[in-house]
């Protein structure tokens, strides 16, 4: 697992929501960080929620300043979010963003970098031995507004080797 992980708006969301945003700091990273165009996105953009009860909660969550998005990821026309997780995680080493959002998950694995999703964390929490059982928590998590597949469902318990 890397040193740090740089996270996006939808992990913050669809973990928070189900009351699992710890699973960040249980899979084996020694930070969190979360830029601070997502944190605003999450504390003040309309999710008066769990998730964004959550992130306050959270402590061990180190808020980023703001930095300049290069012109190779700014082409990509993401979301400032995505673009601010992708800068901050070039800029930090053995760093990983967490993005769910395809477009973001692209242009982080066309700058280099490692990416992961908010899937990759429930199985890495479950090898851990920090989620029981994942297929309830993606049900839950789908439950509050994740759209996830059956087939993406199937999917991630296979990689996490859980069977029917």
């Amino acid at each position: 697992m890397p040193e740090a992980l740089v996270v996006n708006t939808s992990p913050l969301v669809f973990l928070g929501n189900v009351g699992r945003l710890s699973l960040l700091r249980e899979i084996g990273t020694a930070r969190v960080i979360v830029p601070s165009a997502v944190f605003d996105e999450v504390a003040m953009a309309g999710h008066v929620d769990l998730a964004a009860r959550s992130l306050d909660e959270a402590d061990w969550i180190e808020k980023a300043a703001a930095v300049a998005i290069p012109a190779s990821i700014s082409e990509w026309d993401l979301g400032p979010g995505e673009s601010a997780v992708i800068a901050t995680s070039l800029l930090i080493p053995d760093s990983r963003p967490v993005i769910d959002d395809l477009g973001g998950r692209k242009c982080a694995l066309a700058s280099g970098l490692d990416v992961m999703g908010t899937l990759g964390v429930v199985i890495a929490a479950h090898r851990r031995g920090r989620v029981d059982d994942p297929r309830a928590l993606l049900l839950e998590m789908r439950s509050r507004g994740m759209w996830l597949a059956d087939a993406v469902i199937e999917r991630a318990l296979e990689l996490a080797r859980v069977t029917s």
